[in-house]
């Protein structure tokens, strides 16, 4: 089976932070989302499809916290395929580039993960009344 996946990453900046000093989870998960959305651009490629939405996000579990100045890397990775949809597990490493303000005190450059998640995204293709329908997208994994 082949492995595809595709790398996104953001750099956290002060909008982005919550009244705690770390990263807002919903930002994480609309990042989260973005990474999903460009392996499956990758994987639907050269298919007959207009492109893929977001069906669920089954879990997501934040294992360490995210903070100002630190860049979040994420992979995307296809782990299983259906006819019209397939699964992409999204794992999130945060890591420290520079001290940019008390909250950096103490931490040093080296990728932790920060967060885990699975999606499942659904293949789907506009028809002639303009809507978006489900569409089987002809690949596999």
């Amino acid at each position: 089976m082949e492995t595809i996946s595709a790398k996104y990453s953001q750099f956290v900046m002060p909008d982005h932070i919550n009244v705690v000093g770390t990263l807002f989870g919903g930002q994480m998960i609309a990042w989260v989302d973005l990474a999903a959305a460009k392996v499956a651009h990758r994987f639907l490629k050269g298919s007959d499809v207009d492109g893929a939405v977001t069906r669920t996000i089954d879990k997501v579990e934040f294992k360490e916290p995210v903070y100002l100045g630190d860049w979040v890397n994420f992979l995307a990775t296809i782990i299983s395929v259906g006819s019209t949809s397939f699964t992409i597990q999204v794992d999130a490493y945060a890591s420290f580039t520079i001290q940019v303000d008390a909250y950096a005190e103490g931490r040093h450059s080296d990728s932790r993960l920060a967060c885990v998640a699975t999606l499942v995204m659904v293949a789907v293709k506009k028809d002639t009344d303009g809507n978006y329908n489900k569409i089987e997208h002809g690949k596999s994994n």
